[in-house]
């Protein structure tokens, strides 16, 4: 009895240890979310981030909300017959007070760039949209009482998008991004991993890719992108993880638990794009917030009972 009893002290010990060393910025954090453009809102690499804290810290109730939004910008620019001419690109500024209003976040963990430049050759003028766009972001954070995390926008393939020239267009919003750690700003850098690992594997395989198109990653460019986070918050486990597959492996339900994040992150981000009242033409309307919480809810049941292993 009394070994059981010392397992038993054992265990619980380590869970509350666990959940009191959640990483900063998380740490403390009630709800987070995520704001950026079609990257942010395909979600992969911010599913593989709540799926490492639940893994990890499975009494930690933080949660993560993805409210990013296609074809969307930081700096307001759009390029000439965008979407065929149907409709410029959003400007994160016309939706930010009602997203912030409404979801009242502890964190918002940001990820612009990629359109920000509008794919055309660097400039000055359009970097200065980019980084007033970036100040305008944190103001409008700061008087909602929540922090920022930014993330470098990931590597544009000019191989495989063509845009000649636009690599080194992000290479300069990275560079500037990543220099306003000096002024306090929370910087993570995945454009610079990504980087280096597309030219490292196209040096092995010159059909290597992580965008089939140059934008958008597939789940390889998302891992990468999560991993550039997580090993910002410290999360030194992930350091020799190639894959979310080998994040998953290290639980006896890892898969499982996944899934359910990611089943309930595709159906809230709908509800929440949509309750927040976007102007993009063309998106998926999502079920109503107070529904689609109903089932959330629902989903994180079964989601604690996994991470109960017995």
């Amino acid at each position: 009895m009394k070994p059981l009893l010392i397992c038993l002290f054992a265990t619980v010990f380590a869970t509350i240890t666990l959940a009191a060393d959640l990483p900063k910025p998380f740490a403390g954090a009630k709800r987070v979310i995520f704001l950026g453009d079609s990257i942010t809102y395909a979600g992969q690499y911010v599913e593989f981030v709540e799926a490492w804290c639940r893994l990890r810290f499975p009494e930690n109730k933080i949660e993560f909300l993805d409210i990013g939004l296609p074809s969307e910008t930081v700096s307001g620019l759009s390029e000439d017959g965008h979407a065929g001419g149907k409709f410029p690109r959003p400007d994160l500024h016309e939706r930010l007070e009602r997203v912030l209003a409404k979801s009242k976040p502890d964190l918002v963990v940001a990820c612009y760039g990629m359109n920000c430049g509008i794919y055309l050759p660097f400039a000055e003028e359009r970097l200065a949209k980019y980084r007033d766009g970036m100040e305008r972001l944190r103001k409008a954070c700061d008087a909602h009482g929540a922090k920022v995390l930014h993330i470098t926008p990931p590597t544009f393939d000019e191989v495989k998008g063509g845009k000649p020239g636009y690599g080194a267009t992000l290479d300069r919003y990275s560079e500037w991004l990543v220099g306003q750690r000096k002024s306090g700003w929370d910087v993570v850098d995945s454009h610079t991993p990504m980087n280096r690992h597309l030219a490292e594997q196209r040096a092995k395989d010159p059909k290597f890719f992580l965008a089939g198109d140059g934008v958008h990653c597939n789940e390889t460019g998302h891992w990468l992108i999560a991993k550039s986070i997580l090993l910002h918050l410290g999360a030194k486990d992930v350091a020799p993880m190639n894959s979310a597959k080998e994040l998953t492996a290290t639980h006896p339900n890892g898969d499982a638990v996944l899934k359910l994040v990611q089943q309930r992150q595709r159906m809230m981000k709908d509800a929440w794009l949509t309750d927040t009242k976007h102007i993009r033409p063309g998106m998926k309307a999502g079920l109503p917030l107070p529904e689609a919480t109903a089932k959330s809810t629902e989903l994180s049941r079964h989601l604690d009972a996994l991470l109960t292993v017995k």
